[in-house]
């Protein structure tokens, strides 16, 4: 027999100890639940989950009573045995277990041979490795139970997946279930309630955000940082349709290759498509007229909205929806100009991640797959060219071999937030597929046509998932520029009224996003409430104030800061938010 050693520091090993919890829940669900039909159980990012086939739905109790019998077959230290046996045995095997999804699954992937684990009386199809004994599993925890369909597919079986969650030491899954218990404080979607920020409406559909003023002010803020950025950086922007006609999504590939496109619609007999990618639109603009190398590179940028079709199960929040809007930029250079272009696009990047807060991150130069278009040289020149631009940048990076999409090499940068939490935001990739498609040119310095190349480039990603990342970053309590009211003015007593007015007016004609609480409410109270909508600054007024024409100053967070002169202090906080300080001092 072979065996293949895996140490407790390697970081198999705790993926090997993931996927062996989730057996031991499967052999748990079914000494309870015996009829349970059994799906799939792998390990998972922080995890791992089970698929189970069950007519009644699992409860909170039931998951306790799972999570018992789990720690009682552990403590039983059963031993894990690979079992090797032909296909037709395995089938036949299940089948008087009445497993009839595991049947299922070993006709459609099981080889003439087919490998199972037993632990005990369990046993499950699976091509492993696995923990020696069910005694190695001792610190893990059953978390949630959600809806799933077998094998993804809608129209497919409705299953129930457990979530749990394991680690190799006590400490480390205590610290885990800290920081799952502090991201569910930070979950946009009850934030995005409660400070009044967006919504959905099923009467207007699935995945499709509607922003309210404070949420739309901070969009705004994002947006004209962003157009600012790109105008300083040589881009131009651009603005292009919401549909286009399907051939043009056939030429792209999108209809043959994209399986998240909506069904195309009807008007005057021609087929039209929503837009899933603003691509071919930039394309279209770059071959409005024939281009000379002179003119290269041509940047491009647009905050285009685009439209997919996810399922309804996938729907979560802002960070999975199906209408959203890409900060998405399409380069056009010269072979020479390759480099360059990368390092100007990892350089923006950097510093509009720095600017909200973003300044850990893990980088990934994903590869030539084995099936893909364009040439070997190509592929060969956008890689080392990518390369390069990281290793100038003095950025660390790993490699995913082989992990490039069929029309080009990536650079993907994972952001970490306030949590640690890692998340993907900005792509850097070549295309060779949408040059080709599309018969880009340029006439090159010695008047022969040549081929440009095509650089996609998106910093933010979606505008949603990343305001629903910086919401879940900062707590709600976003920084001065960015907050939707930055600061409220109270004045105690209606003869403080007209003075409150007039330090709105003034906030007001410098732009600041403030107003005045003047309802006839306990002044405890309009406080609390400025405090709970997480209001960055709270001006209170009365005699003393008005006669001094000055302010008592609230910090949020940070609690009184004393009295303040109103014009001095209006100088500070332009100047926090002309450098977009991430936090507020005096």
């Amino acid at each position: 027999m072979e065996i293949d050693a895996i140490y407790k520091d390697r970081k198999e090993a705790l993926e090997v100890l993931r996927h062996s919890s989730a057996h031991l829940m499967a052999q748990a669900v079914l000494e309870l639940f015996p009829v349970t039909k059994t799906g799939i159980g792998p390990a998972i990012e922080n995890g791992f989950y089970y698929d189970f086939l069950r007519e009644s739905p699992f409860t909170l109790e039931d998951l306790s009573a799972i999570e018992a019998k789990m720690r009682e077959i552990a403590k039983k230290n059963l031993k894990v045995e690979k079992v090797n046996m032909p296909r037709e045995k395995a089938v036949s095997l299940f089948k008087e277990k009445n497993q009839e999804l595991k049947v299922e699954l070993i006709q459609e992937k099981g080889e003439a041979e087919v490998s199972c684990f037993k632990q005990g009386d369990f046993i499950d199809f699976c091509l492993g490795p696995h923990v020696p004994s069910t005694g190695y599993i001792k610190h893990f925890k059953l978390l949630s139970v959600s809806g799933a369909y077998w094998k993804g597919d809608e129209k497919g079986r409705q299953l129930q997946r457990i979530y749990g969650t394991a680690f190799q030491t006590k400490k480390e899954l205590e610290q885990h279930l800290s920081l799952l218990e502090e991201a569910k404080k930070r979950d946009h979607r009850r934030l995005g309630v409660e400070l009044d920020l967006f919504s959905f409406n099923e009467k207007l559909g699935g995945g499709l955000v509607l922003w309210h003023p404070k949420g739309a002010a901070i969009r705004n803020a994002i947006e004209d940082f962003w157009r600012e950025e790109h105008y300083k950086d040589g881009y131009d922007l651009l603005f292009s349709p919401h549909v286009a006609k399907l051939d043009v999504w056939e030429t792209s590939g999108h209809t043959e290759f994209y399986d998240a496109l909506y069904p195309p619609f009807e008007g005057d007999g021609i087929k039209y498509q929503l837009k899933p990618m603003n691509c071919p639109f930039h394309i279209m603009v770059y071959n409005s007229r024939q281009r000379s190398y002179r003119e290269l590179p041509l940047r491009w940028a647009e905050l285009g909205t685009v439209y997919r079709y996810e399922r309804s199960g996938v729907l979560h929040g802002l960070l999975r929806v199906r209408g959203f809007t890409q900060d998405d930029a399409h380069i056009f250079c010269r072979p020479d100009q390759l480099e360059k272009e990368i390092r100007k696009a990892i350089s923006l990047a950097k510093k509009i991640l720095g600017t909200f807060g973003f300044n850990e991150y893990d980088i990934f130069l994903s590869t030539c797959p084995d099936k893909h278009c364009g040439s070997d040289t190509d592929w060969d020149k956008a890689t080392k060219a990518l390369e390069r631009a990281l290793k100038e940048e003095k950025l660390d990076f790993s490699i995913d071999e082989g992990e490039g999409v069929f029309y080009g090499p990536k650079i993907d940068i994972k952001i970490k937030d306030a949590l640690q939490r890692s998340w993907q935001c900005t792509t850097i990739q070549l295309d060779f597929n949408l040059a080709e498609r599309f018969d880009l040119n340029y006439v090159g310095e010695d008047g022969k046509f040549h081929r440009p190349f095509m650089i996609h480039r998106a910093l933010l990603g979606s505008l949603e998932r990343f305001f629903g990342i910086l919401i879940e970053h900062y707590n709600g309590n976003f920084p001065l520029w960015l907050a939707p009211v930055q600061a409220v003015i109270i004045p105690i007593a209606d003869r403080h009224n007209e003075y409150a007015e007039s330090i709105n007016e003034t906030f007001k004609n410098r732009k600041l996003r403030t107003f005045v609480d003047d309802r006839r409410e306990k002044m405890g109270y309009k406080i609390r409430d400025a405090e709970t909508n997480k209001t960055p600054l709270i001006l209170i007024v009365g005699d003393r104030e008005v006669e001094r024409k000055t302010a008592s100053l609230r910090i949020h967070t940070q609690g009184n800061a004393g009295e303040i002169h109103v014009e001095k202090f209006l100088e500070k906080i332009m100047l926090l938010i002309a450098n977009r300080s991430i936090d507020v001092k005096f």
